[in-house]
């Protein structure tokens, strides 16, 4: 028998010596003695900085989910990048990157002194893992302030995240404390002092009890009765569809058709000789090979280029270069091609595409700059391509342009008038609006209930993941502007969606279930 013990102690040497490695870089030492459980097994520098620990573990799990919802708009992040820095890089992806490392760091780290503590041996975390938390710690409280200051919408984000979410973030919760449970007893049971059971176990359960009790104050629209889900918004693609194809180009509104995509959405510049055309940015320098055409002029404004001068350049090959989407898929031969050799699309062409597949069309109008020979005339010219060009039919134009909607009213009877920020029902009907095209963080299923009563729809741009697809599809929106048209479209009901009886035999289970086996493990 005293052989057998001795055997089992020496086999279980290695497992010790490899906990007490990775955490102290203490590869041959190792304490011999076991430290019973409830017992201080750590000098007094350890167990203040074990919290320290502990906080860098919360902050970038944080963080990692923070960013990671907000991957709908990772491209809207790194265009804020391009245009401070003046190249393209997919910056989103780095920092999801550098989260998932900190978290899987602060993590191994964790779990390495729950098991150190659980075998009584003592903590002395390294001096560079030390540091390497102090890192952590900063970088995800930096990080999560910059958020709040600079991505004031990303807030927004997160809270509608917890929509669809919160009830699966409710399931790993428990499932933690579940884990939790084994060490928190050990501890407790043993403790010498009925003080520090207290200080043991109370948190612990104040915590289980907060989770026990929270779905009662969850809300989600995707939990509802069968029978009353609406139908699955309309799909409007934003810029055509820029994963597919160059943004704003004629191959990526066929793209948008060809995947079923129920309008078109695009911006409008007009050129320095009167020719209104396609462009989201200011310059050329993004979406076109200007560096290559006019090397001298990549800081001008687009529109004080000539429609001739604008037809020399390639709007093809930065998309196949610096491929501006996470997660683009590899295009076909055909496609490559096709895409090397687009142009910059006009207005009247766009149009006319949009006209002979009965697609909606929304666009943002930009005023051209001081000096330029149609800074006043612009909008009579693009209204003169609409009514007289093109004659493209007039149900299918989504008006968004404000400044001078009487006027176009009067001369286009028969657009769709569109609102671009919520406003009061009275209002909107005073001036004939029939749509609100509204930012997604705007989203309140209460607000799209009210409008949806005056029949007054909504739009929400822009929305690239399925989740926030979901939510809006569950809120009642009626369309949503987006970048994957070829993604949604596949989408044949909600994520998450479920009745409310289903959540409740979900809820009661859990919590039934985690509470039968932390009971037993404290008995055990």
């Amino acid at each position: 028998v005293v052989r057998r013990r001795l055997l089992q102690r020496y086999e279980h040497q290695p497992f010790i010596s490899c906990l007490a490695g990775f955490y102290s870089c203490r590869w041959k030492r190792y304490q011999r003695e076991r430290a019973e459980p409830g017992k201080c097994c750590c000098n007094m520098r350890e167990c203040m900085f074990f919290p320290l620990l502990v906080a860098a573990f919360c902050f970038s799990l944080v963080f990692l989910y923070t960013w990671g919802e907000g991957k709908n708009d990772y491209n809207g992040f790194d265009w804020y990048n391009y245009g401070n820095l003046g190249f393209w890089f997919l910056w989103s992806l780095v920092i999801l990157i550098v989260a998932a490392v900190l978290f899987a760091y602060t993590s191994l780290l964790l779990v390495l002194a729950m098991c150190l503590l659980a075998e009584g041996q003592q903590l002395y975390l390294h001096w560079s893992h030390k540091i390497g938390t102090f890192l952590v710690l900063g970088f995800t409280i930096s990080s999560l302030f910059a958020l709040s200051i600079l991505w004031r919408d990303h807030r927004k984000t997160v809270r509608l995240s917890f929509q669809v979410t919160a009830p699966y973030l409710h399931i790993g919760a428990i499932a933690i404390m579940v884990l939790l449970s084994w060490p928190v007893a050990l501890h407790a049971i043993r403790a010498d002092k009925k003080v520090i059971q207290v200080i043991i176990v109370g948190p612990y359960l104040a915590i289980l009890l907060f989770l026990f009790l929270i779905p009662l104050g969850m809300y989600s629209p995707c939990i509802r009765e069968k029978g009353t889900l609406g139908p699955k918004p309309a799909l409007i693609g934003h810029r055509g569809a820029p994963m597919l194809a160059p943004e704003n180009t004629e191959m990526s509104f066929l793209k948008t058709i060809e995947h079923g995509g129920d309008g078109l959405e695009t911006d409008v510049t007009i050129s320095y000789d009167g020719v209104p055309f396609l462009m989201h940015d200011d310059t050329l320098r993004r979406t076109t090979n200007i560096h290559e055409v006019y090397p001298n002029e990549t800081g001008k404004a687009a529109s004080f280029f000539s429609w001739d001068s604008l037809q020399k350049l390639n709007a093809g090959t930065w998309f196949l270069k610096n491929k501006p989407f996470l997660g683009m898929g590899s295009l076909s031969k055909a496609d490559q091609n096709q895409a090397m050799n687009q142009s910059i699309y006009t207005l009247s062409g766009f149009l006319r595409l949009a006209d002979s597949h009965n697609k909606l069309v929304i666009f943002d109008l930009y005023r051209p700059p001081e000096k330029h020979p149609y800074r006043n005339l612009w909008l009579r010219k693009i209204l003169d391509v609409i009514l007289k060009e093109t004659k493209i039919k007039r149900h299918l134009v989504l008006w968004l342009h404000n400044s001078v909607r009487s006027f176009v009213q009067s001369v286009a009877p028969g657009f769709q008038h569109t609102m671009g920020r919520k406003a009061p029902i009275e209002d909107l009907l005073k001036h004939n609006i029939v749509k609100l095209n509204l930012v997604y963080t705007d989203m309140s299923s209460e607000d799209i209930r009210k409008y949806a009563e005056a029949n007054i729809t909504t739009n929400f741009y822009v929305v690239n993941e399925p989740w926030l697809y979901s939510l809006a599809w569950c809120s009642g929106a009626h369309s949503v502007t987006t970048n994957a048209v070829h993604l949604l479209k596949d989408l044949r009901q909600p994520l998450f969606l479920m009745t409310p009886r289903q959540y409740n035999i979900m809820w009661i289970l859990t919590d039934l279930t985690s509470a039968f086996l932390i009971s037993l493990v404290f008995a055990l």
